[in-house]
């Protein structure tokens, strides 16, 4: 089964990155046709630096990799390194219903958020789309708030293939229930957009510091808290097992440790849990070249396949 995903390189990866994605592409690699790509195009709809973008792109480069995704048995590219699917965005623009990106909670969200309101942002599903139906993918996993943009591809799918006969595959999206959206520091969403994030690769002075400032209640050092509406518990317990929540649980329910112990915990299994993958993440920014080389395998491959599918919409479309 072919599945398809993507991160933005809009800054260092954080846990809600990995928990929320990462981890699942790294474990569909042995049973799943895994395509993988840094969603650069997508970032400049919030970034326009052009150095901090390169930078950025190539730090996220390295720190998928270290983490796991391999790309003898994934296909790992840069997007922009395949234009086609700028030609296909355009091409799905002429059967995208402005109502339908009207419709789209996530554009609503961000501009509720400060982002500016540009076309690139509006569109942005649309781009979506044409990550997905480029490669007939069949699998897109994604978190709850992502629901909706696969659901455009879907349709805009559906459209074209009304139009021109079985040319594009039906996506579905794909969640895990337990981890499809991780809290931040201050209870909502796990973004680098909202500045509410646990930092994989960050110095130890930084992540200390983020995990600090999670937000708890006043309750007092000797009372019992309540776990299920803790934003430190909630994001202790994805590294956690079932007997070890419950363990966690007790301590909580018990009373006589403060916010501040259960953050010290936080901190050292953040650091346990990917200690291995901070010292590879090392070794691929002190050989940006060799970094480069693994993007161009996997952009070779992705540009025969992209090639292939848009030689049957040319034909279609009279181009």
């Amino acid at each position: 089964m072919r599945v398809l995903t993507g991160l933005q390189p809009s800054g260092d990866l954080h846990i809600g990155n990995y928990f929320g994605a990462i981890k699942q592409m790294i474990e569909a690699q042995n049973s799943n046709e895994m395509f993988i790509f840094i969603a650069n195009y997508h970032a400049m709809t919030s970034l326009q630096d052009g150095e901090k973008l390169k930078e950025n792109s190539l730090k996220t480069a390295a720190a998928f990799l270290s983490l796991g995704i391999d790309p003898q048995k994934s296909v790992f590219w840069l997007q922009s390194d395949i234009k086609e699917v700028i030609e296909l965005y355009w091409i799905l623009s002429q059967f995208t219903p402005m109502g339908l990106l009207e419709r789209a909670h996530s554009y609503k969200d961000k501009i509720a958020k400060g982002l500016s309101a540009s076309h690139g942002l509006f569109s942005y599903p649309v781009l979506m789309a044409a990550d997905i139906l480029l490669f007939d993918a069949r699998v897109v996993p994604v978190g709850k708030d992502q629901i909706q943009h696969v659901e455009i591809a879907r349709d805009i799918a559906l459209k074209v293939n009304n139009e021109w006969g079985e040319i594009f595959v039906l996506p579905q999206a794909r969640i895990d229930e337990q981890v499809a959206v991780v809290v931040g520091t201050d209870g909502a969403k796990m973004s680098k957009s909202y500045q509410n994030t646990i930092d994989i690769f960050a110095s130890q002075k930084l992540l200390k510091k983020q995990i600090a400032s999670i937000v708890t209640d006043s309750t007092a050092l000797n009372v019992p808290k309540d776990y299920k509406n803790c934003n430190v518990f909630k994001i202790i317990k994805l590294f956690l097992d079932e007997i070890e929540q419950k363990n966690l649980q007790a301590r909580y329910q018990k009373g006589g440790e403060g916010y501040g112990h259960f953050k010290m915990y936080l901190n050292e299994l953040v650091n346990d849990y990917f200690k291995e993958a901070r010292e590879k993440y090392d070794e691929f920014l002190e050989n940006p070249s060799h970094l480069k080389e693994i993007l161009d395998f996997g952009a070779q491959k992705a540009s025969k396949i992209a090639k292939e599918k848009m030689q049957k919409i040319y034909e279609k479309i009279g181009l």
